[in-house]
């Protein structure tokens, strides 16, 4: 058996998603921990969060890789009396190294987005916003083998997805028919306004705000545009984790990847819901 290190599975993530095709504003690869670093056990989760990074540290896991950076935005102390902190001493002393995929791994094949229009039955799917390899980018477009109507298409959603408190959320006709899909895996609004999304029958995304979903209907009421359809950000990009993990454990055999059991969406409960 080969004994691998942390900079193995830094070279092997490299070559899946590589840093370079990342979003200028993301931060992504290495977080905390040492290259020369036995590597036997890695967690993958969407979150590193304290139930994340504890189940890490209780497994045994010498890295845990996540989605989101932990360290997206400026931080100017790692104080253990800060959220951040926190997560990262434990991590430390539990010799657990963290690393981030993000925005380069929404886009290419096999990617979060990919991934969701695969389990939604798209065919011929393609980027809504084409990135330096055509086959890679943000978002997807694609159709549907069988028009469905816009509520059986939700239903499909709904079970794809791990279920969550504020579940599939629709605008729209029931009865509308759904051929044409555009989808956005994580917070989509910004492509509202692109042309595949106009010319779509429905657009599938998260983080919908109230604002531009608005205005998006009200246009498309006078010139045509697609149903919207709003789902969990966690529940969306948790697809991804199983086939990346499989693709990881692949390429280092005999280190032992897992998904995460833990749901990381924010939400505990609803109350008031009206359908």
């Amino acid at each position: 058996m080969i004994d691998f290190v942390l900079s193995d599975l830094r070279r092997v993530a490299e070559d899946f998603w590589p840093a370079g095709t990342a979003e200028s504003w993301d931060r992504v690869g290495l977080v905390a921990g040492r290259n020369e670093a036995p590597l036997r056990r890695v967690l993958l989760a969407v979150d590193a969060v304290n139930a994340t990074v504890g189940e890490a540290v209780e497994w045994g896991a010498d890295a845990l890789l996540v989605h989101h950076p932990l360290l997206l935005r400026g931080v100017h102390t790692i104080a253990e009396d800060t959220a951040k902190g926190a997560l990262l001493a434990s991590l430390l002393r539990a010799d657990c190294a963290l690393l981030a995929a993000h925005t380069n791994a929404d886009a290419p094949e096999g990617g979060v987005s990919d991934v969701l229009a695969a389990r939604l039955g798209l065919e011929n799917s393609a980027p809504l916003v084409v990135g330096a390899d055509p086959t890679s980018g943000i978002g997807r477009v694609g159709t549907l083998a069988e028009p469905v109507t816009l509520e059986a298409f939700a239903d499909r959603i709904a079970s794809v997805l791990p279920a969550t408190v504020s579940g599939v959320r629709v605008a729209g006709d029931p009865a509308r028919e759904i051929r044409r899909v555009a989808l956005c895996g994580g917070a989509g609004d910004s492509l509202l306004g692109h042309p595949e999304v106009i010319g779509a029958d429905v657009y599938v995304t998260s983080d919908l705000r109230h604002h531009p979903a608005q205005e998006s209907l009200e246009q498309s009421a006078v010139a045509g545009g697609p149903a919207l359809i709003d789902i969990s950000h966690w529940a969306a990009e948790s697809l991804w984790l199983e086939g990346a993990a499989a693709r990881l454990a692949e390429a280092l055999p005999g280190v032992e990847f897992r998904v995460s059991e833990r749901r990381t969406d924010v939400w505990s409960f609803a109350v008031g819901c009206d359908s």
